[in-house]
């Protein structure tokens, strides 16, 4: 069978060309997050993209943080986004950030002021708003437009020296007022802000703007291949004029469509207010989609890759279902991760009443049945067990194959049962069930019975007690950009998102060390919280066992 080849993205078409041009003879592209948040799944797939076509191209990718907003920046963030990069198997070749440039992009600053491309204005943030007209109207002119070069150059070096207030002067280029792409309409350059940089400390009052700072960070790294989301193709061709302007290397955009999820929002702004307002427990709450809170919830850096990969690079937005995420997430747990049984909330009491009175039966059964003759563990089995609720049914249909009156399941991994009789309380509730085993049917005797229904179990002298962490979506609303104009995205919290319950393991499970989220057979896949102790256990639930979804 012939070997299909997978077709390439326009990223990968752009970056071949280059090559075989010899636009560039290597590949240097570029991570730049604002310390100021979590990274989300959203960067996730710029990190697999920029990473990626890096290491596929055999370049190298440099981390760069855009530090020029110090009232929301901080070394938390730093540390944390280093921390999720190395998590997803990434190693960025340079760390920079854009403050290792401020004296560098202030001379350039000056440069553009000597050439009459730059003004200082003394406008506030409102009437420069105003000024810059509509798509269908032009703009105005500031009336400090038309100052010398010398008054200029006087008046920022004194917005630099700490002489003025914040807000009250700004730099601005001095392009068109009329241009019909609005970022041209003398966009500010810097601004002044006293406040402490957490690396620079007190040393700077004015600190430039994205427009300003990203593309000249790009040119001084050499960075071959600058490539962000969709929403920054508006800004390129002002990309593009500072480099051009300023004679430096010549850096180019390239934008891609941004992540969208179904019941998932990727607003640092919207994110950090729910963390403020307590909505959830903080950025690694597992609900969240920080790449900390789904690593807390479970998910591997081995699955996020694998939903990028499906996702693929394209120029055009859609909402892609979070349930492919979930898949890829399965698909992945599937292959590695070790099984256990485990009974949840509001279990029924079973009694084998022919068991032999204090016997326990340790069986040796297999981690991972996709390596049957790999490791194993020890389970224990006695005459009194727990069962989840939902394996028995006492008006049972035709086709319910758990277990119910005169009938018959297999307890996984030993023997059949059959159940004689229901034990209920004095509200009618059934909490014991009282069966008989058939010797003859323990695997490995030689003889086999086959029944349909096999059900998992615990043995109640062993069991673990442990507190399941139910986690679901954490907004009730598909698409969270279609919030309704009379709605908060508040509104749309999932009260169901988080239920806390009990739940009762075989001890092998609590010895578990591998790091990996667990299978509870038949139900799901789950993984020991932060939050655990050896006195008080706490598994999160990562994804369910079976889902509908087929991916494409």
């Amino acid at each position: 069978m012939e070997e299909t080849v997978k077709k390439l993205n326009f990223l990968e078409e752009i970056i071949e060309d280059d090559l075989k041009s010899g636009k560039c003879s290597s590949i240097l592209t570029r991570f730049p997050p604002e310390p100021n948040g979590y990274l989300h799944l959203g960067h996730a797939k710029s990190l697999c993209i920029n990473f990626g076509l890096a290491q596929k191209y055999g370049g190298k990718t440099n981390l760069r943080y855009d530090d020029t907003n110090p009232t929301k920046e901080d070394t938390e963030y730093v540390d944390a986004i280093k921390e999720d990069i190395k998590w997803l198997g990434f190693q960025w070749e340079k760390e920079c950030y854009a403050s290792d440039y401020f004296q560098q992009l202030y001379d350039w600053a000056e440069m553009l002021v000597e050439r009459g491309l730059a003004y200082v204005d003394d406008q506030t943030q409102e009437q420069i708003s105003e000024g810059r007209g509509t798509v269908e109207k032009p703009g105005i002119e500031s009336p400090w437009r038309n100052r010398s070069v010398e008054e200029n150059l006087r008046l920022l070096r004194e917005m630099k020296d700490g002489k003025y207030a914040d807000g009250e002067k700004v730099l601005r280029a001095k392009i068109d007022m009329a241009h019909p792409n609005m970022m041209f309409r003398d966009p500010i350059l810097y601004r002044i802000k006293h406040a402490h940089h957490h690396r620079t400390g007190d040393k700077w009052c004015i600190y430039p703007m994205y427009d300003y700072t990203h593309g000249q960070c790009d040119s001084i790294e050499n960075i071959t291949h600058s490539i962000c989301t969709l929403e920054f193709d508006v800004h390129r061709p002002l990309y593009d004029w500072f480099i051009q302007t300023l004679g430096i290397y010549p850096s180019h955009q390239y934008e891609f469509a941004r992540l969208n999820l179904t019941y998932t929002l990727m607003s640092k702004r919207k994110l950090l207010e729910l963390v403020q307002k307590g909505l959830v427990s903080g950025w690694d709450d597992p609900r969240m989609p920080t790449l900390c809170g789904v690593r807390r919830r479970g998910y591997t850096a081995e699955a996020l890759k694998m939903f990028c990969d499906k996702i693929g690079v394209t120029k055009h937005d859609q909402l892609m279902d979070i349930q492919l995420l979930e898949w890829c997430v399965r698909q992945d747990l599937n292959e590695r991760s070790n099984r256990y049984m485990v009974v949840s909330d509001d279990p029924i009491k079973l009694t084998v009443t022919n068991w032999p009175a204090g016997v326990t039966e340790w069986f040796d059964c297999p981690l991972n049945p996709s390596d049957p003759e790999g490791a194993k563990r020890k389970v224990p089995f006695t005459g009194e067990l727990l069962i989840d609720r939902a394996d028995f049914m006492e008006d049972a249909p035709n086709k319910f194959f758990r277990l119910k009156p005169d009938g018959e399941v297999r307890l996984k991994y030993t023997y059949i049962v059959k159940c004689n009789e229901i034990v209920k309380d004095s509200d009618g509730k059934v909490v014991e069930l009282k069966c008989t085993y058939d010797p003859s049917t323990r695997p490995g005797n030689g003889e086999w019975r086959s029944v349909k229904g096999t059900i998992h179990w615990v043995s109640t002298r062993y069991a673990k007690e442990i507190e399941l962490r139910q986690y679901d979506r954490l907004f009730t609303l598909a698409d969270m950009s279609q919030v309704p104009e009379d709605k908060d995205y508040k509104d749309f919290l999932n009260p169901q998102s988080l239920v806390v319950e009990k739940g009762w393991c075989e001890p092998a499970m609590l010895e578990d060390n591998s790091g990996i989220a667990v299978q509870f057979e038949r139900v799901g896949y789950y993984v020991k919280d932060s939050d655990s102790t050896l006195e008080h256990p706490v598994f999160n639930k990562t994804v369910a066992l079976k889902d509908s979804y087929k991916p494409e």
